[in-house]
């Protein structure tokens, strides 16, 4: 493995600041996590995006959260074809052996994933049509959001694109049996976010409102 290099020292330095402040001052906190296990009380399903940064929105600890993050934090349809499916193994997991209480899906502003799809359905990005394309086949996903768009400017299209690409996992979802009926049964809750970076804002779906709202 020559293409392997040790860790970058900005990276060795960062680590053993931590190992010396925030690990040192919750030590038995995360030898308790260690023992006893992970009991998260949401899932949270976000895109890859450097920006998102989950943990800090929520000022989350250790533990509190199981985080799933794949390019537009999309969730494909229940397909037990016996292939390899990250999101959906991260999904069966959370719900059937965490057993969380929420699952969270978190869209945010200014997602590369999402215009990348918006312009492939546009017809304006040929790569992502390749079937070698892995970025595109996956913002298949997203599909049938671009085709329920309505009609305007491209920015509000946009826009719209990123709050449907949590509507449309949020639909997947429920898809999955075992989330279906951990729904029906009152164990499990599903939400879905939009988040602004650039203004720190945060939208939930709303049911009853027909749409997002602020928080």
């Amino acid at each position: 493995m020559d293409a392997v290099r040790p860790l970058p020292d900005f990276l060795v330095k960062r680590y053993q600041g931590w190992k010396a402040t925030t690990y040192a001052d919750n030590r038995g906190w995360y030898k308790r996590l260690a023992e006893e296990g992970q009991r998260p009380r949401a899932m949270v399903i976000s895109c890859c995006d450097s920006r998102v940064h989950v943990t800090s929105i929520f000022g989350a600890d250790q533990g509190e959260f199981f985080i799933h993050r794949n390019i537009a934090n999309l969730v494909p349809p229940y397909e037990p074809d016996g292939d390899h499916h990250g999101t959906s193994a991260a999904i069966e997991y959370a719900v059937t052996s965490l057993r969380v209480g929420h699952l969270i899906v978190l869209g945010h502003s200014g997602c590369g994933g999402v215009e990348g799809c918006y312009q492939m359905c546009e017809g304006r990005a040929p790569h992502l049509e390749e079937k070698t394309s892995f970025v595109g086949r996956w913002m298949d996903i997203l599909r049938p959001g671009y085709e329920r768009l309505a009609a305007g400017n491209e920015a509000d299209r946009m826009r719209a694109l990123e709050k449907a690409s949590v509507m449309v996992s949020l639909e997947n979802l429920l898809t999955f049996p075992f989330v279906t009926k951990a729904v029906e049964d009152g164990l499990l809750t599903l939400h879905g976010l939009w988040t602004h970076i650039g203004e720190g804002g945060l939208e939930t779906y709303d049911p009853a409102a027909g749409g997002f709202v602020a928080v």
